[in-house]
C-alpha cells in the first residue's frame, strides 16, 4: 500500500501511542520515541515493521510516540494511520483481519 498523504493516529495520554504517517521514498525510515524505550524499544520498532510488511508499505516516514501503549494498540494505530493517509472508508477497510 502507497502512503498518499500525511495521517496521523492516537493521541500522547498515558497507555496509547501516537502514530504519524508521511510518504516516502527510501524504504521506510522509522522515527520512534518512547517512554519506556530502554525496555521496549525493540519491540515496538518490531510491532510497527510488521505491520508495515503486513500492509505492504514498501515506503514511508513513520513517526512514534509511545506512552506505554500495547503491542495490539501500537498495531491498530499503525493500520488507522495507513488507512487514513489513503482516505480508505470504515466500510471497506477489514479491520483487524490484516494485522491479527
Amino acid at each position: 500500500m502507497e502512503i498518499k498523504k500525511p495521517a496521523l493516529a492516537g493521541t500522547l495520554e498515558s497507555s496509547d501511542a501516537q502514530v504519524t504517517v508521511l510518504p516516502g521514498d527510501n524504504g521506510i525510515e522509522l522515527t520512534l520515541e518512547s517512554t519506556v524505550m530502554n525496555q521496549y524499544g525493540r519491540q515496538i520498532k518490531a510491532t510497527v515493521l510488521a505491520v508495515l510488511e503486513r500492509l505492504e508499505v514498501r515506503n514511508c516516514r513513520i513517526k512514534v510516540i509511545d506512552k506505554g501503549a500495547l503491542d495490539c494498540t501500537l498495531k491498530a494505530r499503525v493500520e488507522c494511520a495507513v488507512f487514513r493517509s489513503n482516505d480508505k472508508a470504515a466500510a471497506n477497510v477489514p479491520w483487524g483481519g490484516v494485522i491479527a
